[in-house]
């Protein structure tokens, strides 16, 4: 027979493992603890006395407590299973009650299991958050030895908690996912926009080309119609400087006929 595998380290306290050889005890093993624990947790619930399981004879009053306590045990926090080499092994929660040595092996195996597996001391963690869960787990056993009903009460506290955390686990994976769609959109977006910057720079370029154009056509339109003014004007000055001078000369041959006449 290979050596066993447990399972994984917790912070929680397990008895030994033991061994189920058959399929069919570990399934009328379980419904006869799961009906067990359900009515016992319905007594304590109601405030009723917790009816303990038939037998030939009554048990003592001490192991009828212990028994009571073992099964609020399990339906806080069921045993662990696994199977190897074609057994099934099965852990059931310690339901030793803790001294004050206890409690202060506990807080130092936290602290080690922190450092140990690199959690983060601020932030989102998930191994900070499981290891502190099992913390308060263990803390819970350990209440729930000496009071099944506070463990009970605690456990309605552990189970609200878990709820608001998945609350709020929910809430920020939404966000997250909120905040990557819009960074997505906001990043299409600036695509876009720049897309639309270069083709209005490249309509500017254009526009500016058609201005300079017509700038030149316009210079050179004025250039040409002032030298075609200052032609005109030119020749303007001729013809009136050749009007002036035909005059002239007419004037001077009227004087001349005029002036023998008066003679």
């Amino acid at each position: 027979m290979s050596s066993m595998i447990p399972p994984t380290a917790s912070l929680v306290k397990y008895d030994n493992p033991v061994v189920v050889s058959k399929t069919s005890d570990k399934k009328s093993k379980g419904r006869s603890l799961k009906s067990s624990q359900q009515s016992t947790i319905a007594a304590l619930g109601s405030g009723g006395p917790v009816p303990s399981p038939p037998k030939a004879k009554l048990p003592p009053v001490e192991s009828q407590k212990n028994q009571q306590t073992e099964e609020i045990l399990n339906s806080i926090l069921p045993p662990r299973e696994w199977t190897e080499s074609g057994q099934l092994w099965v852990q059931y929660v310690s339901s030793t009650p803790a001294t004050r040595l206890d409690v202060i092996n506990l807080q130092e195996q936290l602290d080690t299991h922190l450092q140990q597996r690199q959690a983060r001391e601020t932030g989102i963690c998930p191994i900070r958050r499981e290891l502190y869960s099992q913390c308060f787990d263990e803390l819970i056993r350990q209440i729930t030895v000496e009071c099944g009903e506070r463990g009970l009460l605690l456990l309605r506290v552990r189970d609200e908690i878990r709820m608001t955390i998945a609350a709020y686990q929910t809430l920020y994976e939404s966000s997250v996912a909120f905040g990557m769609r819009k960074a997505l959109m906001a990043e299409q977006g600036k695509a876009d926009m720049e897309q639309l910057i270069k083709d209005l720079e490249a309509e500017k370029r254009e526009l500016e080309q058609q201005v300079m154009e017509l700038k030149n056509k316009c210079d050179a339109i004025e250039k040409r119609e002032t030298e075609k003014r200052l032609l005109e004007e030119k020749k303007h000055q001729e013809e009136l400087q050749s009007l002036k001078k035909t005059n002239q000369q007419l004037k001077a041959q009227l004087e001349g006929i005029i002036a023998p006449q008066k003679k």
